[in-house]
């Protein structure tokens, strides 16, 4: 039996945050001000991500990257939101220090979680790799719902543009009901720029999807392997 509220909420009572779960409802202190999440971004994706330190060097590359990207990510509706087991004078400073030393203004909000309470809700935090959270990255829908999941090691930095093509694909998928091959948009297979027809799942659907593809309103290459370019 799950004993803590909290992570009950999470994966049927797993204790850890699955794809599909709503996001908690916390109050989180950040930069930019304390505010509830995912209520603060109601109507809007956010990407939540974890970094080990304040004043960490691969950590710092990250943020100077996030931020270079904040124009792409606001063009989809999203919004970017840091975390880390810090308090807020220390992400106040660093954030200094980068627009000091490196010329780029951090503008979205960095959590200070320094209890690491939202970090452990959110299996942030690896036994084998000390006290620091991991690089989670959590992405969120416009619902509140956790749509993504990454989790890399403390030693390995993020490819952010990955996670740009992250969040384009989910609301691909969810705009026109498709799936994105391996390295969309610029998969090699079936074509490059093409988006996969979810399968049939009856013998109708299967027939249809044969008719159209022999009519040439969408592409085959089996009735399971049906595509279309845009």
């Amino acid at each position: 039996m799950c004993e803590d509220m909290d992570l009950c909420l999470f994966g049927g009572g797993s204790g850890l945050p699955l794809i599909g779960d709503k996001f908690p409802e916390v109050e989180v202190k950040t930069t930019k001000g304390t505010f509830k999440l995912p209520d603060h971004y109601a109507g809007k994706w956010f990407v939540l991500f974890s970094h080990p330190a304040d004043f960490t060097p691969v950590c710092t590359t990250e943020f100077v990257g996030f931020q270079k990207r904040y124009d792409q990510f606001k063009e989809l509706n999203t919004e970017l939101i840091g975390l880390s087991i810090d308090q807020v004078f220390s992400h106040l400073k660093w954030i200094e220090w980068i627009k000091d030393n490196m010329g780029v203004e951090i503008e979205f909000p960095v959590i200070a979680d320094d209890r690491g309470e939202l970090a452990e809700m959110l299996g942030m935090i690896s036994p084998f790799k000390g006290n620091n959270t991991v690089r989670a990255v959590f992405v969120v829908d416009d619902k509140g719902v956790i749509r993504a999941m990454i989790y890399y090691p403390q030693e390995v930095g993020r490819n952010l543009d990955e996670i740009v093509r992250l969040v384009k694909a989910l609301q691909k998928s969810d705009k026109d009901g498709v799936a994105t091959p391996a390295d969309w948009p610029n998969n090699e297979l079936p074509e490059k720029g093409a988006v996969i027809i979810p399968p049939a799942s009856t013998v109708e659907e299967m027939e249809e999807r044969k008719k159209a593809c022999e009519k040439g309103e969408i592409k085959c290459l089996d009735w399971w392997l049906c595509y279309k370019v845009e």
